[in-house]
């Protein structure tokens, strides 16, 4: 499972020309489910999304009270080295990877996180301010 996670003052995601989720500040989560990701991979991601300390003054979106927006990225998967056609083989098949997102947004929401998502499978149209900028991947 990879995910990149920004620092952000706001963020959106619009689906159709309608905003289907918005924060800020907080936050904002890309995330790629991996075909060979581990059974509980999604629980190191809830982790790391509400634990990591890269908020302002070092602290985490749970030590702030700030939101998560949840965007799943299947595309943090392909693989460029060869060609000029990113291979998406390393990514988890939608039946797969849905599921995996829905437990990541319900295990935030556990910790008290507040979250909002964007659409799996859906043209979305993402919006970020990023504040730093600060910008970390992850890998679990």
């Amino acid at each position: 499972m990879k995910a990149v996670l920004t620092r952000v003052s706001s963020a959106s995601v619009t689906v159709d020309g309608e905003v289907v989720g918005e924060i800020g500040p907080g936050i904002l989560a890309l995330v790629g489910v991996g075909r060979e990701d581990s059974p509980d991979a999604w629980e190191t991601m809830v982790r790391k999304i509400a634990e990591l300390r890269i908020l302002d003054g070092e602290q985490s979106v749970s030590e702030a009270g700030q939101s998560v927006l949840l965007v799943s990225q299947f595309t943090l998967h392909g693989r460029t080295a060869k060609g000029r056609r990113p291979s998406w083989s390393d990514a988890a098949p939608g039946e797969v990877a849905e599921p995996v997102i829905a437990r990541i947004a319900e295990g935030l929401r556990a910790r008290g996180i507040p979250v909002e998502e964007g659409v799996f499978g859906a043209m979305m149209q993402v919006t970020s301010v990023n504040e730093g900028p600060f910008t970390v991947l992850v890998e679990c």
